[in-house]
């Protein structure tokens, strides 16, 4: 199959580890990955801050930078969120109906990485090989509007030598947010303090994610109180063949 990958803004900037991790990992089992290199922003930000008009450009250039590809994987879970939730009903209330149905058609074959892996793939061992102490952070977009439910678990319990641990409270939100960080910074704050706590509670060596946004924030915070725990995102693990490392 050749897979699309939407590697976001995010990752492209400051994370570009977890794309090549998706490449890594879609070519060992297979498949052909491929860069649509007209791909931008999925216009998440505009929006969330109030912004629809300035982000129906983008809904428009991803809908033609993707349209041509049976099947597109976005690292992210607030991302694939987005493009499958919000594009369509946004072109819709901007007055676009032929946009909003073309980005209609597109929305279903994008997919966030786990969903793409274990619905379309039909894979949960990837041949992954991580020998460390993991906990997981559901994210809120992939937990409450994509509804990935525990793949992201069933992959990362296949993956050899792993000691994967319950995280408590783990569908508590982080506080991230995008820009709530920065609006409400004490409560966004004191979010990622809970979800500090919860994680060194663990005793894990790697904090895993399947959104570097929030991996970024908690983080952060970790480095900060210098915990020793390190943050991964779902696809370098899973990415992992010996010790840790991408083959």
């Amino acid at each position: 199959m050749k897979i699309a990958l939407f590697v976001t803004c995010v990752n492209d900037t400051l994370f570009p580890q977890t794309g090549r991790a998706v490449v890594s990992l879609l070519e060992r089992l297979g498949h052909e990955a491929v860069f649509p290199e007209a791909q931008t922003c999925c216009g998440q930000m505009h929006l969330n801050t109030g912004y629809p008009k300035q982000a129906l450009p983008m809904v428009e250039s991803f809908t033609r930078a993707f349209s041509g590809y049976e099947a597109v994987v976005a690292p992210s879970g607030s991302c694939a969120a987005m493009v499958r939730e919000w594009h369509a009903k946004l072109a819709a209330r901007q007055g676009r109906p032929g946009l909003a149905r073309r980005a209609e058609e597109l929305a279903p074959r994008v997919y966030e990485l786990s969903e793409l892996l274990v619905d379309v793939l039909g894979v949960t061992d990837v041949g992954a090989s991580f020998p460390h102490r993991v906990t997981y952070h559901p994210t809120c977009h992939s937990l409450r509007m994509l509804k990935i439910g525990d793949r992201p678990l069933r992959l990362l319990r296949q993956v050899r030598g792993i000691d994967l641990v319950d995280l408590p409270d783990a569908a508590e939100c982080c506080g991230f947010g995008g820009t709530f960080a920065l609006k409400n910074s004490d409560v966004s704050a004191a979010m990622c303090a809970d979800k500090v706590a919860s994680v060194k509670a663990t005793g894990a060596e790697v904090l895993c994610a399947a959104d570097n946004s929030c991996l970024m924030h908690i983080g952060g915070s970790l480095s900060r109180q210098r915990s020793g725990v390190r943050v991964m995102h779902l696809a370098e693990i899973l990415a992992s063949t010996r010790e840790g490392e991408r083959a």
